[in-house]
């Protein structure tokens, strides 16, 4: 028998996604349905972008914020979405090893991404609530650039870090990725290597880039709740409530669901994958639809959108 190390990840220059276990027939069903899906992301957070930038009254902080969560939406999915779009209707299944390393890369970097930039938006709702007459110093221009520039980064640190050390293992012969995606856990589940260096590095990923986010939107609304419960007027809760109501909306979405996926047993893969398409094309679907229906700013941008489209000869 050849030794398990023996074939190490030179040796691997391409790997075969397996998608779902289903039968051919329903590959077709699949890829109308993602077709679907990807096609209100992109129709969507492209829609809010526009808006955001054509309405001068938009120009704050938290559509600031806002507009970049719709490009990392619209991002994440689009490296996945096209890619499995063309593995259910291909006979041929394989990614390259340089681009099933580009996908875990430029995946990882937008969804990390992502939870500092809902980390910021909890301070700014934080912010205008809690400290309303120093809003405008605390949000400052600078400071919304910063904060954007640092969560990009601390992206590309985590992305950068979880590839170099998913990519640096052993695979064996069998480089079959039961997934639809070059998902990291299920990309490790190949290897012939010992893998505690890869969990370690994992924890300390979620220890020191993800639980702060966490912690971060957490402590913001408890301080978001306790300054309202003090407003003494019935009106003048609602109104409050409602100006951080869909983000906390978002952040349930995209956190519950990717919990969810992360809780399912290993026992169970195909589970995981459907939970996958939540958190990779159903919340990013569902973003714009949240911030467009309980916004009250965004469906006056849109109302004025149209009426001036509608006025054209």
């Amino acid at each position: 028998m050849s030794d398990k190390g023996g074939n190490n990840h030179s040796d691997v220059t391409d790997f075969i996604l397996a998608g779902f276990r289903v039968p051919p027939e329903f590959y077709i069903l699949l890829f109308l349905l993602f077709l679907l899906i990807y096609v209100m992301v992109l129709s969507g957070n492209i829609s809010m972008m526009a808006v955001i930038v054509t309405d001068s009254q938009l120009n704050t902080p938290m559509y600031f914020f806002l507009g970049n969560l719709s490009f990392i939406d619209l991002s994440y999915s689009t490296v996945i979405a096209p890619k499995a779009m063309v593995i259910f209707l291909s006979e041929k299944k394989n990614i390259s090893f340089g681009g099933c390393a580009a996908q875990l890369f430029l995946f990882t970097l937008f969804i990390v991404t992502e939870g500092f930039v809902l980390a910021a938006m909890a301070y700014d709702r934080f912010s205008a609530i809690c400290n309303p007459l120093l809003y405008s110093v605390y949000m400052s221009r600078r400071l919304c650039s910063q904060l954007m520039a640092g969560s990009y980064f601390c992206g590309w640190v985590s992305s950068t870090i979880q590839v170099s050390v998913t990519f640096s293992v052993s695979f064996c012969a069998y480089r079959v990725i039961d997934h639809f995606y070059c998902d990291s856990y299920q990309i490790e589940k190949i290897s012939c290597s010992n893998l505690f260096v890869n969990k370690m590095v994992s924890l300390s990923l979620a220890i020191f880039i993800i639980l702060p986010t966490i912690v971060v939107i957490v402590v913001s609304y408890m301080y978001i709740v306790s300054t309202v419960l003090k407003i003494p007027s019935t009106e003048g809760r609602k109104k409050a409530f409602s100006t951080c109501s869909s983000h906390l909306g978002v952040v349930s979405v995209l956190y519950g669901t990717v919990s969810f996926v992360y809780l399912i047993p290993p026992s169970n893969p195909e589970l995981r994958k459907v939970a996958s398409v939540f958190y990779v094309l159903v919340t990013p679907m569902l973003n714009p639809l949240i911030y467009s229906l309980r916004n009250k700013d965004v469906k006056q941008a849109l109302r004025k959108i149209l009426g001036n489209k509608k006025a054209l000869p």
